[in-house]
């Protein structure tokens, strides 16, 4: 059985906190009261319960746009279908908007399934409030995905209420999220080891910055912090900028004055180890360059916060270097034209590039290559790559929202695109700008993030991709240099095939004449090249042979066809794998939360996802780059999207990332649920709605009825 019939034999079902014990005998006694009063719509549709089991990890939150449902099954049988339609039982409330009225909601028939459904539902709120407020640390944790890029190191007791709490703020409104922030010695629980937690914090951080003030040395976890700062940075590229907050590096350095004072005075409570080490790294961070707090303008910690602040953007751009193939053909030529004209003598004022050519083609390696060339010049960068896509998924005024984020290190939360526009007229303009904006094709999307020439400060520069050499053409920017990208010249697309095909430059003797053929159906289109050598790497001459006459025998020679010939060859699990990430999974983090659930699900189907996940891979249909992003080519993610709709009827030719997505009639618009709720779905009315979402919780072997539509559903309160 594959995922997508898993995913349609489910029960759907909301927030439910109390015990599973509870919860069972509630279903088995009111399935018993409806079997002896001969409740007409009792029946033998059943929902397996097996896997609901209360975990210390949950949490309740008020979610959106359906975001946190969850689905359940197991062997042990419980009938639902003689429950209302809808039974919503909730402490805060719930709200649902469809295309048509939805089926009212209405209590159970019973006044005593009503009370007890209550009352379990107000003790569960109670419970997980309880256990929420027991299980929330006093200190932010990192996250395994790296979120956080500067550890903050300070003194409670001297800067926590003031100069630490403030540069806190302001690195959060610059879009920069401490990974750790250690209020003082009460932060870790009596019996909890010191060293995991910080350890880790330390090692997904770019950057260090311990905040030395005057009683600093006087706590051992401040010590113990610095000791292991210390000795990262002298073991990889870690960055330590120190703050030398009201105290002399000297001092800290020879242990004098009030410093040296606090650290002898408190020197009996420490190991000796932590001693010995500390007294060293407080030397050697002493030597650092980094800022007294009295000697920057005259004291004023707000323009020391700034130049801190600053300091730490430019020094994280330096991670901005966007990731292209370490051996590139066929682009040097066109590099070099583009960086000749950018170099040569022209207006100063802001500047626009535009690269067009088919999909496939190189367009987006090429930008990038050029970015990387160029964004150290720039005081403010920022790279909006899949304009297309990201528009498609979460709205123009989101990528207005990270363009401001990226260009005034600050947060708007902009809402309107004419807001977006205003901001981006108004507060541009005395900033020196690189921006890439990554396959543009519609003008309104150009002119919502970059419409004018004046918007901008003189010699900023603006790239933009598209496959649609008229958008260039109209913008209102008045493009200063186009350029058409086209494809390889034979000599260099049998280079780029061979090394995919062969993992060499020269392909053997006797396959000569065949990868001449191959070659001269794909018209020089880099990622078909690519595509189609990756899968024949290590296959036998046969197959070969096969993949020859297919090409041979496409009608048009269109991109898609070509590149489906390496999706056909896929196995069958595998190919569940593709379509999920195409659909899903694009921009997702391989380790995050979601991820890991779809790794769980395709397990449980048998796809064996990890062999999978590295055979597309090979065959470059996906990639996962060194920030660990699930990433496909647009061309391919079109392939797979086409794949999928390909069984539905060409009217509702459609999926959950288009805007017209409307299988059915109904369409479940927005689902709001507060604390506490609790609530069912008969298979009847469900199967009339066509969800759109964005994160649903699924678990379990055996399931019965769903929307019979193919979905990505994500568990929250079942355990795995």
């Amino acid at each position: 059985m594959d995922s997508a019939e898993v995913i349609r034999d489910s029960w759907i079902w909301g927030v439910f906190g109390g015990t599973r014990g509870s919860f069972l005998d509630f279903i088995e006694r009111h399935r018993s009261r409806s079997r002896r009063e001969g409740d007409p719509r009792d029946c033998t549709d059943v929902w397996d319960l097996d896997c609901f089991k209360p975990t210390s990890s949950r949490t309740l939150k008020p979610i959106t746009v359906i975001s946190s449902l969850n689905i359940s099954s197991s062997s042990r049988r419980a009938s639902l279908s003689n429950f209302p339609t809808q039974i919503a039982i909730d402490k805060g409330r719930s709200h649902t908007e469809t295309n048509e009225r939805m089926h009212p909601l209405i209590m159970g028939r019973s006044p005593a399934v009503l009370a007890v459904t209550i009352l379990f539902s107000m003790l569960a709120f109670n419970l997980l409030k309880k256990k929420k407020r027991a299980s929330t640390p006093s200190f932010i944790s990192p996250t395994p995905t790296g979120e956080g890029n500067v550890f903050l190191s300070f003194r409670g007791s001297d800067t926590r209420k003031g100069f630490a709490d403030h540069l806190y703020h302001s690195l959060d409104k610059a879009g920069i999220v401490p990974a750790f922030v250690f209020r003082d010695d009460k932060s870790i629980p009596i019996g909890e080891e010191f060293g995991p937690r910080i350890l880790d914090a330390i090692a997904w951080s770019k950057i260090s910055i311990p905040i030395i003030s005057q009683k600093y040395a006087s706590s051992k976890w401040c010590l113990r912090e610095l000791i292991h700062i210390m000795d990262r940075a002298k073991r990889t590229s870690h960055i330590v900028l120190p703050i030398f907050y009201k105290v002399n590096p000297s001092d800290v350095r020879h242990l004098k004055g009030s410093f040296g004072k606090a650290f002898h005075s408190h020197k009996k409570y420490f190991d000796e180890e932590d001693i010995q080490k500390g007294q060293q790294a407080l030397e050697e961070v002493s030597y650092l360059h980094g800022w007294e707090s009295e000697k920057v303008a005259n004291g004023h910690e707000g323009e020391l916060i700034e130049r801190v602040v600053e300091t730490i953007i430019r020094k994280l751009q330096e991670d901005f270097q966007l990731n292209v193939p370490p051996q590139l053909v066929g682009l040097d030529g066109p590099m070099k034209e583009i960086m000749n004209w950018i170099h040569s003598p022209s207006s100063i004022n802001a500047r626009m590039i535009g690269i067009y050519g088919m999909g496939g083609i190189g367009k987006t390696t090429l930008a990038k290559c050029i970015y990387n060339q160029l964004f150290n010049k720039f005081t403010h960068v920022s790279f909006l790559l899949d304009v297309r896509e990201t528009i498609r998924q979460n709205g123009i005024t989101y990528l207005q929202n990270q363009l401001i984020l990226d260009i005034l290190q600050s947060k708007w939360e902009v809402s309107r695109i004419d807001d977006g526009i205003n901001i981006i007229q108004s507060k541009f303009r005395g900033k020196k700008v690189l921006i890439l904006l990554d396959d543009i094709d519609d003008k309104i999307h150009l002119d919502a993030l970059a419409k004018k020439r004046d918007w901008f400060m003189e010699e900023s520069l603006i790239i933009v991709t598209t496959r649609n050499e008229a958008i260039l053409d109209q913008s209102e920017f008045e493009v200063d240099y186009k350029y058409r990208l086209n494809e390889l010249d034979e000599v260099r697309a049998l280079l780029l095939f061979n090394r995919h095909a062969f993992r060499k430059d020269h392909s053997p003797r006797d396959f000569k004449g065949i990868c001449g053929d191959i070659i001269s159906t794909m018209g020089g289109l880099p990622l078909a090249l690519q595509v189609v050598g990756s899968y024949l790497y290590k296959k036998n001459k046969k197959v070969w042979e096969d993949v020859r006459k297919q090409l041979k025998n496409q009608p048009h020679r269109e991109v898609q066809n070509i590149l489906r010939i390496s999706y056909d060859a896929l196995q069958d699990g595998h190919k569940q794998i593709f379509l999920d990430i195409v659909c899903f999974f694009i921009g997702i983090h391989k380790d995050g939360k979601d991820a890991q659930f779809a790794m769980y699900m395709w397990e449980g189907c048998g796809f064996y996802p990890n062999q999978g996940i590295e055979e597309l891979k090979l065959r470059c249909l996906i990639k996962i780059g060194d920030d660990g992003i699930f990433k496909v080519h647009d061309q391919l993610r079109d392939l797979g999207r086409s794949i999928f709709c390909q069984g539905q009827p060409l009217e509702k030719h459609s999926g959950p990332w288009d805007d017209n997505y409307e299988g059915v009639p109904r369409v479940v618009r927005r689902l709001e649920v507060k604390y506490g709720t609790l609530f069912f779905y008969s298979p009847f009315y469900f199967n009339q709605f066509n969800l759109i979402y964005s994160n649903i919780s699924w678990s379990g072997k055996r399931c019965s009825y769903f929307l019979g539509k193919k979905i990505y559903l994500n568990i929250h309160l079942c355990p795995s």
